[in-house]
């Protein structure tokens, strides 16, 4: 089966030769996100203080935070770098032998680029790129987190003691890719890493700007839009999930208080419904709180839903237009992007 999928996807070149349906089961979850950002020390002070995360460690340039009810050690890993933009991302197998099964398809893509011993926080994880040249990383071995004393939890199946802090974020939800090519980022995402489509937007041209992928029965833990300047590996944005639409706007409250540009927002999206607030961490990476994020999907069969280019410009679920931002901002910044430009 996995060689067929790879013959396949080396082949293809239209939507739907390939069930979008079909699922490996081979991956668990998004785990964790690095950002680079050229101010570490606001940044960490950012998603500390108005964010409501929690700093699980420090090692090298590199500080790792966690959202109040995330189970793993850190969810997002902040690194100095000179330059805003993405370092790698990661998800969690599913089991030791899902990992080296995945491993096996990913190396027979073309893409892999080999073990290393891992991180703080989790073990043994394997290293690939995306077609588009985002930074990928999976692995199994992981660091269950473990609080100190003072941010025990009165009921013991929650992670940690809820913060009182800032916008209380709960847990990592979902991240959003900037590629030159989505049809390719998504056949990647589905033969390869083995994730299913939930949405996608296909333009009147055919050309597809848009795509959102799960690996289980949230409706999307990854997107990828279309990015404007034709660059190939840039960042959009990761979303912290928060418990409810009052959350979102009590968000609001405190980036307008802390003197943080609001993007866009307090509105709902029309793809995948999330309620949405979208604002910059001080490196200028984009950042999103988002009440409970993705919605569930339990059909086994779910079919794609697709999104045309008339209903995209009719604006978000409510009228809002979409901010011209939102389609032109991702980071590396483009007057700072050193990379190769589609045509």
């Amino acid at each position: 089966m996995n060689g067929l999928r790879i013959l396949r996807y080396a082949s293809r070149t239209k939507v739907g030769l390939l069930d979008p349906t079909i699922r490996s089961f081979d991956l668990a979850h998004l785990a964790h996100v690095e950002l680079l950002t050229p101010k570490l020390d606001d940044s960490v002070r950012f998603f500390v203080d108005l964010f409501g995360m929690t700093e699980a460690g420090r090692r090298g340039d590199s500080v790792y935070l966690r959202g109040w009810d995330d189970y793993e050690h850190h969810t997002l890993k902040l690194t100095a770098s000179p330059v805003a933009g993405i370092g790698h991302f990661a998800y969690r197998a599913s089991s030791p032998e899902a990992l080296l099964r995945r491993v096996a398809v990913i190396e027979a893509s073309g893409l892999g680029k080999g073990w290393h011993d891992g991180d703080l926080g989790h073990g043994r994880t394997y290293t690939f790129t995306t077609p588009d040249g985002h930074n990928m990383e999976i692995y199994y071995e992981t660091e269950w987190y473990q609080p100190p004393p003072e941010l025990k939890p009165a009921l013991k199946n929650q992670a940690q003691r809820f913060p009182g802090r800032g916008a209380n974020v709960r847990r990592l939800d979902h991240m959003n890719l900037l590629t030159s090519d989505v049809a390719a980022l998504r056949r990647f995402m589905e033969d390869v890493v083995g994730l299913r489509t939930t949405e996608m937007i296909v333009l009147d041209s055919g050309v597809e700007a848009g795509g959102w992928v799960t690996s289980n029965n949230k409706s999307y833990d990854l997107a990828f839009t279309l990015d404007h300047y034709g660059a190939s590996g840039r960042f959009h944005h990761v979303t912290y999930a928060v418990d409810s639409r009052e959350d979102v706007l009590r968000a609001a409250d405190i980036f307008l208080e802390a003197g943080v540009h609001i993007e866009t927002g307090p509105h709902k999206h029309a793809i995948q419904q999330t309620f949405f607030l979208y604002v910059y961490e001080p490196g200028g990476n984009r950042v999103e709180v988002a009440n409970a994020g993705a919605r569930l999907v339990l059909a086994p069969d779910w079919q794609p839903v697709v999104w045309t280019e008339t209903e995209r410009r009719k604006g978000q679920a409510w009228g809002l237009k979409t901010i011209d931002t939102f389609h032109t901002h991702g980071t590396p910044p483009i007057d700072q992007y050193k990379g190769p430009r589609k045509q």
